[in-house]
């Protein structure tokens, strides 16, 4: 119980972390295309009519730049389904450090308790041995005097019952510092569970990353250049396929007083770094950004991405309005904030920034609706 308590009292409290983010679309407006290369005119040959001006062409998709991109995005992709994996053992160990804290303080009150108790049943006992050793109950029936008889009946009934009372709050302290030890053994071993796990899932993270970021630095600055545009054009593709389904048609949801504050927190972030665990004020994870801006709405939400899907009230994809949330990947992997008109804004992967992009250049799983 001492191990417990001494643990209990050193338990910070827990560090804040992120969620989930995956590789989406490129830095800047997700749905704009790639820009054309101008091309030059070729100077024709004396006494020939110049040559008709050939449309500029986009180089073909290498096949080795699209398994890259396939690659980056599996990467980027495994690394936010261990940010969320990260995010929400960290907010599990924030309840159980607090759960800690509150034990170690009841098993100090419970211990002060039982002192006093304690004191209380040692100074009746010195009482009864001042007397004899006799209980009160023998001292009365001992007495000549009928009055004195009378009135020691109410003291002795009296005294018995507060006997009974202390010894019945004494041994009730016990059982409860009995019951709060046990209580502060479990919480500290699922504390130690879970740091195993954000541990586990931490390194999952770093590997991933570094992963991805060895796989872009063998890249060519051309080959980048490219890579950005064929992410450029297949969030362009996603997003217009997504409009042309006619999903927005008649859409007229306005924001919320409270959604409307959650979208002006949320953009005036964009250009902020992404970072995997961070909350802001100068970097944001996908989940941070969407927890922050609805917490400064004054409307706290899960912190990972995984948990708004499964907490927050889910509407139709056709009538989410500004302010709502949009889940993701099969997952739940990713989350991003609307902000109307087909657009949302997130944070989407390590080495973007927080940013603007269509609602459908991922597959999305759903909305969620906070303050509903």
């Amino acid at each position: 119980m001492a191990s417990g308590t001494t643990r209990g009292g050193l338990i910070a409290a827990a560090v804040t972390v992120v969620c989930a983010v995956t590789v989406l679309a490129a830095p800047g407006t997700a749905w704009a295309g790639p820009n054309p290369a101008p091309s030059a005119s070729a100077t024709p040959a004396p006494g020939t009519a110049p040559a008709a001006p050939t449309a500029p062409t986009a180089p073909a998709p290498s096949k080795d730049l699209q398994a890259v991109r396939a690659q980056l995005d599996t990467l980027y992709h495994d690394a936010a389904v261990a940010t969320d994996a990260y995010n929400a053992a960290e907010e599990a160990a924030k309840k159980q450090s607090a759960a800690l804290v509150e034990l170690a303080r009841k098993i100090v009150r419970g211990r002060e308790r039982l002192a006093e108790l304690k004191t209380r049943a040692g100074a009746a006992a010195a009482a009864q041995y001042r007397t004899g050793g006799l209980p009160d109950e023998a001292h009365l029936l001992l007495s000549d005097d009928p009055q004195e008889f009378l009135d020691g009946t109410g003291r002795v009934l009296q005294g018995q019952k507060a006997t009974k009372g202390l010894l019945a709050e004494l041994t009730q302290t016990q059982q409860d510092l009995e019951q709060y030890a046990k209580d502060a053994s479990a919480q500290w071993q699922k504390l130690e569970a879970n740091r195993k796990a954000k541990a586990k899932a931490q390194k999952r993270i770093e590997q991933q990353i570094a992963a991805a970021e060895e796989l872009e630095s063998q890249l060519e600055k051309q080959e980048k250049e490219r890579l950005a545009q064929l992410e450029q054009e297949a969030a362009r593709q996603a997003q217009t396929a997504w409009l042309d389904t006619g999903v927005l048609k008649g859409a007229q949801g306005k924001a919320t007083t409270q959604g409307a504050k959650a979208v002006r927190f949320a953009t005036a972030q964009m250009g902020k770094p992404y970072e995997w665990g961070a909350e802001g004020p100068k970097t944001f994870d996908c989940s941070g950004l969407t927890s922050q801006a609805w917490a400064h709405a004054g409307v706290p939400v899960p912190r990972t991405s995984q948990e708004q899907w499964k907490q927050l009230p889910h509407v139709a994809v056709e009538d989410m309005r500004p302010g709502d949330l949009i889940i993701y990947f099969k997952d739940a992997s990713h989350v991003a904030l609307y902000v109307g008109d087909g657009t949302i804004v997130h944070a989407p992967r390590p080495g973007r920034t927080v940013t603007l992009a269509g609602a459908g250049s991922m597959p999305i799983l759903g909305v969620v609706r906070p303050g509903a």
